[in-house]
């Protein structure tokens, strides 16, 4: 699978970008990276949050044990 890179510049502030790499425990690159990946993980979040009560699952717990 061929992921498609982006080089950017970002004006951060030092502290700022300290505190998330101690945090981390990692790089820059990784730090911005895993930052970028958690405010996605947010709004995935959200969106889900936004379908609760309107998806209707219908399952049967006891059909579910026997496929084990």
């Amino acid at each position: 699978m061929s992921v498609a890179l982006k080089k950017v510049t970002v004006h951060v502030q030092s502290d700022l970008l300290k505190r998330a790499q101690r945090a981390s425990g990692q790089g820059i690159t990784t730090t911005v990276r895993r930052g970028l990946e958690l405010v996605a993980a947010v709004d995935t979040c959200r969106q889900l949050r936004s379908l609760r009560g309107k998806v209707h699952l219908e399952i049967d717990l006891d059909a579910l044990r026997e496929d084990r």
